[in-house]
């Protein structure tokens, strides 16, 4: 067939399908773009349906390849079973977070974090404390209103503040294992959980490290000598003293979770374990009835200090509050499902190996598909997911461990969300904190200076980890 033909889009295959062509493989992707980059970055539609939506483009697609519908369902299950283990975790991380504020584990870091606020290093102090909260947790939650307040009591531009809390809310929720797009990320690379981790370090650690020398340098700079306003401070520890009781056994959830990751025992029992050690806390150092400490493992925990910030913070966990996530993941893996199965992805992996057929080239363009989905979409899930999917057999072929993958999506989509003022995580962080997304985007210096060193790693190879056979392990394993 011609180049220019229309019907160059599809070829033969010997078992009666037809092979799809570059255009016609590309005809997925951009309906997916097209339907999240209107209906859901403008018209702001569930993301769900519209995957959804372009999940039936590749599907119709795929029957006029030939395909029947039950090896389009196959293919759909195929992609879903890969997803399974890291949904389990992330449903499990709601159990441990709901169980974790019910016995006041999570409430005692909060009051004894915001202890360790000082003037002069309010700027360090905020991104670290956030750091420490969001790495037990996986989420900073509301925290950053405290610390906005105070910010303002001290005279500290805001935008200077709400950047080092951004920051060091996303660096802990990129390090935790209880972070829900942690979870993902590996699963998507087909990597495992911890592995993941660990490689994260190269990259994150230097990024957090370069803004916290910015912050004490911003810090220093300012004097520091003015009275600090601790009133909402002393608001929030006095309603969580009032309302929990704090001992050290209280440590104890976290140091199992430490421990078992330490130890690399199967994520899932650990966190089974630490969450019944919690609901045990709950019961004997809060005081509480069964119902409400075992239901904080399925609906949540629900706080009522009478403290609108306290209550807005500790309100939060459930297993329930994590099916969003594992809605959103496994419409993402349909689509990826099906565009698998009937050779599509294929087709887009050979053009794609054409270009990008060094290390360095293939983490560009990861870096690229992960910003720009994250851009298009404002959605962290989706530039995990999508560039996970497509790039999962580019880095196998080139010999490469998927930890490189799962750190680069994280590097160049978890942490670029919140810098995308569509983004619902954009959104969220400029409605409570009561700041502009590009007034703090500059100083969330952390949140761009990881998909830089991504790059610098890539073409240097430095941290870059060669493909071992048996290193990839199911996620949660």
């Amino acid at each position: 067939m011609k180049e220019g033909d229309p019907t160059a889009s599809v070829e033969t295959l010997g078992n009666g399908r037809l092979e799809p062509g570059f255009g016609l493989s590309l005809t997925p992707l951009a309906a997916m773009g097209l339907f999240l980059g209107v209906g859901y970055g403008v018209l702001r539609l569930p993301a769900e349906v519209l995957l959804i939506a372009a999940a039936a483009v590749a599907g119709l697609i795929a029957r006029r390849l030939g395909y029947s519908y039950k090896e389009i369902e196959n293919g759909i299950l195929t992609s879903m079973m890969k997803g399974m283990p890291a949904m389990l975790i992330v449903i499990v991380v709601g159990a441990l977070i709901g169980s974790w504020i019910a016995c006041g584990t999570i409430p005692m870091l909060i009051a004894y974090g915001l202890e360790l606020i000082s003037p002069t290093f309010f700027l360090v102090t905020a991104c670290v404390v956030c750091s420490v909260v969001s790495v037990v947790n996986g989420t900073v939650g509301t925290l950053g209103v405290a610390l906005m307040g105070i910010a303002q009591g001290l005279d500290i531009p805001v935008g200077q503040a709400a950047g080092a809390i951004v920051a060091g809310s996303y660096f802990g929720d990129k390090l935790s294992p209880f972070s829900d797009t942690t979870n993902l990320a590996p699963v998507a690379a087909c990597a495992n959980l911890y592995d993941h981790i660990r490689h994260m370090l190269w990259t994150t650690t230097p990024a957090w490290l370069i803004g916290l020398g910015v912050y004490l340098v911003l810090g220093l700079m300012s004097g520091g000598d003015g009275a600090a306003s601790i009133d909402v401070t002393t608001s929030i520890t006095t309603a969580i003293g009032a309302n929990f009781r704090f001992h050290w056994l209280l440590l104890l959830p976290p140091v199992i979770t430490l421990f078992a990751a330490a130890r690399r025992y199967p994520v899932i029992p650990g966190m089974l374990v630490s969450s019944a050690v919690a609901v045990l806390l709950a019961l004997g150092l809060q005081g509480l009835d069964m119902k409400t400490a075992v239901s904080s493992m399925a609906s949540g925990y629900t706080s009522l200090t009478g403290n609108e910030v306290v209550d807005t913070l500790l309100t939060r966990g459930g297993m329930e509050s994590m099916m969003h996530v594992t809605l959103i993941a496994f419409c993402a893996f349909a689509f990826g499902g099906i565009m698998q199965s009937a050779g599509m992805l294929d087709v887009l992996l050979q053009r794609l190996v054409k270009v990008a057929n060094t290390t360095g080239k293939i983490v560009a363009s990861t870096v690229l598909a992960s910003i720009t989905t994250a851009i298009v979409t404002g959605s962290s899930f989706l530039s995990i997911l999508i560039p996970g999917e497509l790039f999962a057999p580019v880095y196998r072929r080139r010999g490469l461990a998927a930890k490189n993958l799962s750190r680069t999506t994280e590097d160049s989509g978890t942490v670029v969300v919140p810098l995308v003022p569509w983004s619902i995580a954009g959104v969220f962080m400029a409605g409570t904190l009561g700041v502009e997304t590009l007034s703090y985007a500059p100083w969330a210096i952390m949140c761009y200076l990881g998909f830089v060193f991504a790059l610098i790693y890539g073409f240097t190879g430095f941290a870059i980890a060669p493909r071992i056979a048996d290193d990839e392990t199911v996620p949660g394993s």
